[in-house]
């Protein structure tokens, strides 16, 4: 069976083919209109070195050193310089999954057409995909202006030929030993080459591509284990009338009151208390739409800036062809590089994150405390002898402090590097992975409320709604009911990191229907 192949044109690569690429679910291709560009954009570079000309990044030093200009005969050493230079990470390695989710935009970033990039350059990049070769990349060093320097610069050293690169247990294994092995050897960089591949936006995309993905499938799950939550609560499915949220139209709030709607629809237990005396249920259920929403419309505003990200040129100097009149003014020194724009796209997302997973951890309390859930203490089969659930909402309160530290904004901090040339940065590496880290707190709270939800579901004769029943019984593979206490903490584990790869979602959606986007 052949392999699927994204293929790469500067314009049109989604999130969801990075994470293809990422998993190594798929091969890379350029297309053949890119190769076209690039070839164009690199014939501006070759053009100004024949006739001469001063250009920053092609024959000058970088940074505060912008003024130093490099003679014909060292071009080639200079731009490997500024990759061993600059490859200079601390941390734990970035992920498999990262650094070809990084490999992947960096290469869709200099097809556009902008970079001068060398096509040798980019042919080895895709060599590298195809064939899993994997770079080592430490995770920390980028300062999210002058892009992602210091971790690109580890993925450029290892084009080289030099540095290290992933073995198939993860380990760091010199490049030059792997290269051999696949009949590879590696690049000579010529004039702007460094430059290209080490100035943009491709590590903090990268953690923002992963993140997105994973809330993909989380934001959906976390309407639906609410919904679990109130078929186990018996709360009232009024406050999500399409009227209410006509009166406030809120796209985010509106869509999340037609999912619980929808989720809920046909369910016995619903049916059942449609006529009882509670007037209203706490607001962490009443208000559910309101907050969940809210939080839906900030990870649409992230999508919408990852979209772009990912189909923009963001290394300096970039270049803009002009075959009738060559010269310097081909060449634009700017600022696509800095991250802002991720970075507060990411903090954001953190935020919102704490308050979905707040919401989540009061309604695990609703459930649990006796005098409102109308349940046996922690729904422990014998209360006193034995504690139930109780540690579930700890572990969710611990996961949750967690969390409201990733909510604090990473890109309000900044710093001046360069002898000053550099004197704002974004911070935006620090800001994605930030909320990447965020995602699997996250995932942890959910998974919390849910085993929860289902344990109390035990106590109710009645059958919930089928898409809570779809979801109940996935729990059950992995968690069986109480029957006695003991040690939950690697179904909520398990439960958590089923939540986050969004295999249970696609089962779900394919059993009873798809939930309303």
């Amino acid at each position: 069976m052949m392999r699927p192949t994204v293929n790469l044109d500067g314009s049109t690569l989604s999130p969801a083919e990075v994470e293809r690429v990422a998993t190594n679910n798929a091969d890379v291709s350029i297309s053949e209109d890119a190769w076209g560009k690039v070839q164009i954009a690199r014939n501006v570079v070759d053009g100004i070195l024949a006739r001469g000309e001063t250009v920053y990044g092609i024959n000058t030093g970088f940074g505060a050193l912008v003024h130093q200009r490099i003679s014909p005969d060292d071009l080639a050493q200079l731009q490997t310089n500024l990759v061993r230079s600059h490859a200079t990470g601390l941390g734990d390695a970035m992920s498999r999954s990262s650094v070809r989710a990084m490999m992947a935009v960096r290469i869709n970033s200099l097809v556009k057409g902008h970079s001068g990039v060398h096509p040798d350059v980019l042919k080895q990049l895709v060599d590298f995909l195809n064939n899993d070769i994997v770079p080592f990349v430490p995770r920390i060093g980028s300062l999210g202006a002058s892009g992602d320097l210091a971790p690109l610069s580890h993925m450029a050293l290892s084009l080289l030929g030099e540095g290290m690169v992933l073995d198939a247990d993860d380990k760091p294994v010199p490049t030059s030993s792997v290269l051999r092995e696949h009949g590879l050897i590696g690049i000579k960089l010529r004039a702007k080459d460094g430059l290209s591949l080490i100035n943009g936006t491709s590590q903090m995309l990268s953690f923002l591509t992963l993140a997105e993905r994973k809330l993909n499938a989380l934001l959906p799950l976390a309407d639906l284990i609410l919904c679990t939550s109130m078929e186990a609560r018996k709360a009232s499915v009024q406050p999500s009338d399409s009227r209410v949220h006509d009166a406030r139209p809120h796209p985010g709030q509106n869509l999340v009151a037609k999912r619980i709607r929808a989720l809920m629809a046909d369910s016995p237990i619903l049916s059942s208390h449609a006529d009882c005396e509670r007037v209203q249920d706490a607001y962490s259920f009443r208000c559910a739409p309101q907050v969940h929403g809210a939080v839906l419309q900030r990870y649409w505003s992230m999508a919408d800036t990852l979209n772009i990200e990912l189909n923009s040129a963001t290394d300096n100097p970039l270049i803009f062809p002009d075959p009738k009149n060559p010269g310097p003014h081909e060449v634009i020194s700017q600022g696509n590089f800095h991250g802002e724009v991720i970075a507060l796209a990411a903090d954001s997302m953190a935020a919102a994150l704490f308050e979905l997973g707040s919401i989540s951890e009061r309604r695990i309390d609703q459930m649990l405390d006796p005098a409102r859930s109308e349940l046996p203490p922690f729904l422990a089969k014998n209360s006193g002898l034995e504690s139930g659930l109780m540690i579930v909402q700890y572990v969710a309160g611990a996961s949750l402090a967690e969390l409201h530290g990733h909510a604090t904004p990473r890109a309000a901090f900044s710093t001046s590097t360069s002898a000053g040339q550099e004197d704002h940065v974004s911070m935006g590496a620090t800001a994605a992975w930030n909320l990447l880290e965020a995602t699997q707190r996250f995932s942890e709270v959910l998974a919390c409320e849910l085993f929860v939800a289902c344990e109390a579901l035990e106590f109710e004769p009645l059958s919930p709604s089928p898409y809570v029943a779809a979801l109940k019984q996935r729990v059950r593979t992995i968690a069986k009911p109480l029957d006695g206490d003991r040690t939950t903490s690697k179904e909520l584990i398990d439960i958590a990191r089923e939540l986050s790869d969004g295999a249970w979602l696609a089962r779900i959606e394919a059993e009873v229907g798809r939930i309303p986007r």
